[in-house]
């Protein structure tokens, strides 16, 4: 049998001398030394230790171009056919690094400044007064306190939509239609929920709410005015946004189980509760794992509907993390104290998910 076929797929090493190898290391380390000594250069001028610099970063930003370039082309000098399949994917990292990495090191470093908008001076070192300034800070910790709130309201949010889709998987009349009504509310943007729902609706003096609020004896209905009730709207409102979110993975997931099985559990006997129980719900684990772990992250960004409705009050009852830090920059003008903050909360939350994805995939692997 002839293998020229095979052959065509064959990638043959290149002979590569040793002085076109030592080339593209000196490429690569040559444009990285000079990337990395403009960088610190840089950094000891704008932190006032050096006389020494730019008036801007560009330069900075150039040499990082040079050093990118410099190593793809090394690739290609280094390894040759093997380099150019690199290519593929090199120029892709190095784009996230630059769109993330860096970002996260500025970030890192107005964390420890000064720096208010208000004030001609630009960010200011002042070591760790921000974090003892968040140490002491009540108004954040009580944002913390209402974000593990929130995040338990999933779990009520996956009962109902669970409820929801179970309910459209069933053989009923006009399901198509309540499919399509159940999922309007996904459809609208948390900012025009917030106007439409919280600021119309509920408005306590000629909201039609309050108004039939008042009808049925309710003397004041102020659906905001104490920090119970309005943290219970609060997590009413984001919870009907995103419920069809969830019921619509479940409704999925639901669709995708295997007829045969439910079939079988219904002629051995099983009632509805018992199918349900014994079968519909230990199949829909991986999906409902997913499904709740997704709405997760995203209650963990909770702001939008706070910021347009209640600003965190009464008395920061409201309060997210996301929607105080926006205040310190928007109202307060704090970037370095506003930024600290964010980069304690990126850290929480990445260890947060760790473990819940952790716990789940032990969950998920323990014997039935």
């Amino acid at each position: 049998m002839s293998t020229e076929g095979d052959l065509l797929h064959t990638v043959t090493a290149d002979n590569i001398s040793e002085s076109r190898r030592r080339l593209g290391r000196m490429m690569v380390w040559g444009s990285a030394a000079v990337f990395f000594l403009l960088a610190a250069m840089q950094f000891l001028h704008d932190t006032g230790h050096s006389d020494i610099g730019f008036a801007t970063w560009r330069p900075v930003l150039f040499a990082y171009l040079l050093w990118a370039t410099a190593l793809c082309g090394a690739q290609v000098v280094v390894n040759g056919e093997k380099g150019k399949r690199t290519l593929f994917v090199l120029p892709a990292a190095l784009f996230v690094i630059s769109l993330v990495v860096f970002p996260l090191l500025f970030a890192l470093y107005v964390s420890f400044t000064n720096w208010n908008l208000a004030s001609l001076n630009g960010p200011q070192p002042n070591g760790w007064d921000n974090m003892r300034q968040m140490w002491s800070d009540a108004f954040y910790w009580n944002a913390l306190k209402n974000m593990v709130y929130y995040v338990l309201a999933v779990s009520v949010e996956y009962v109902i939509a669970f409820g929801l889709a179970l309910l459209l998987n069933a053989q009923i009349r006009a399901r198509k239609f309540f499919r399509v009504v159940f999922l309007l509310p996904l459809m609208l943007s948390p900012v025009a929920v917030s106007w439409m729902v919280g600021k119309s609706m509920m408005e306590i003096r000629f909201g039609p709410l309050a108004r039939l609020a008042r009808d049925l004896g309710w003397d004041s209905p102020s659906f905001f005015g104490t920090p119970e009730m309005a943290r219970f709207m609060i997590m009413a409102m984001d919870a009907w946004t995103f419920i069809p979110f969830m019921m619509i993975m479940l409704l999925a997931g639901l669709q995708a189980l295997p007829r045969e099985v439910i079939e079988a559990s219904k002629v051995d006997g099983a009632s509805g509760w018992q199918s349900f129980k014994e079968v519909i719900f230990p199949l829909m684990l991986p999906v409902s794992v997913t499904a709740i772990v997704i709405r997760i992250i995203f209650k963990l960004k909770l702001a939008d509907i706070i910021i347009n409705i209640t600003s965190g009050g009464p008395g920061g009852a409201t309060d997210s993390v996301t929607s105080f830090i926006f205040r310190e920059y928007r109202d307060r003008s704090n970037v370095g104290y506003g930024t600290l903050l964010a980069m304690v909360y990126l850290v929480l939350i990445v260890i947060f998910i760790t473990l819940l994805l952790k716990a789940v995939s032990r969950f998920m692997e323990r014997p039935a």
